[in-house]
């Protein structure tokens, strides 16, 4: 294990948002490591390939880009970036204007199966300098491309945590903001998993979702529920995911639809 001297700034800092911090804390791969040395295996064929070791070499040039861009109905819906951007919107992050702009929040963003982090450090580019972000996953691979990863040094601290997207580690009450980016339909309990993102959110704080959607045609839906059952993959109906965040108290909840996906936000009241 890392000695607590040569931890990075982050890693403490993740450790103290924490409802119950380890006594010795795991850093060694770079990451905060809370679920220890054996991962369980995967139930699904979805989440196999999500901890595989090939995925991570190509999943932010190629797996995420091309997949999601479809699902949003590419070239008409949003690109990698305008998706990011409409991420950071709904989350109330700034965007830098120019060098040295005072326009982004110190928030303490919370990014939920963040994988190679690459929404996490879209995420980041709207935090101001004294900010904190926070990538969560469960698989190593992943977390160790994304630990690998350079941060800016006038952007905000970004560290990451292999734990329970069900049951989250940490603190009630603890972040300004919450994202769910292309996972809640790989939960077997989505539903539980929205409970843990709800309990560490602040009031006033904001979550958004980004996940999959059941077209309304009855063929075309059927057919791509049918597909995502196999595949291990949930595929929300149109009100689903809004209607579960109004059942936990959410104002503002607002959905941008496409295709075969959705992100839904809303603010903890």
């Amino acid at each position: 294990m890392t000695p607590v001297a040569a931890r990075p700034a982050a890693l403490d800092r993740i450790l103290a948002l924490l409802a119950d911090p380890p006594a010795v804390p795991d850093t060694g791969a770079g990451y905060l490591d809370l679920l220890g040395p054996v991962e369980e295996p995967a139930p699904t064929l979805a989440q196999s390939v999500m901890r595989s070791s090939f995925l991570p070499r190509i999943y932010e040039r190629v797996w995420r880009p091309v997949g999601f861009n479809l699902a949003k109905g590419w070239p008409a819906g949003p690109d990698t970036a305008a998706e990011q951007a409409l991420l950071r919107r709904r989350l109330g992050l700034g965007a830098r204007r120019h060098a040295g702009s005072g326009d982004r929040p110190d928030a303490t963003v919370l990014d939920i199966a963040c994988g190679p982090g690459n929404v996490t450090r879209a995420l980041a580019r709207g935090v101001g300098p004294g900010g904190l972000l926070v990538g969560l996953d469960a698989a190593p691979r992943m977390l160790a491309r994304a630990a690998a990863e350079p941060v800016a040094e006038d952007g905000p601290a970004i560290g990451y945590v292999r734990g329970d997207a069900v049951d989250l580690p940490f603190a009630d009450a603890t972040f300004d903001a919450v994202c769910c980016s292309g996972a809640l339909y790989l939960f077997a309990d989505p539903w539980a998993a929205l409970d843990a993102m709800t309990r560490v959110l602040r009031p006033g704080g904001r979550l958004v979702i980004l996940t999959s959607r059941r077209p309304r045609l009855p063929v075309t839906g059927l057919t791509v529920s049918t597909a995502g059952r196999a595949a291990g993959i949930r595929v929300f109906g149109d009100a689903e995911v809004t209607g579960a965040l109004a059942e936990r108290g959410f104002a503002d909840v607002r959905r941008d639809r496409y295709p075969l996906a959705q992100i839904v936000a809303g603010r903890r009241v």
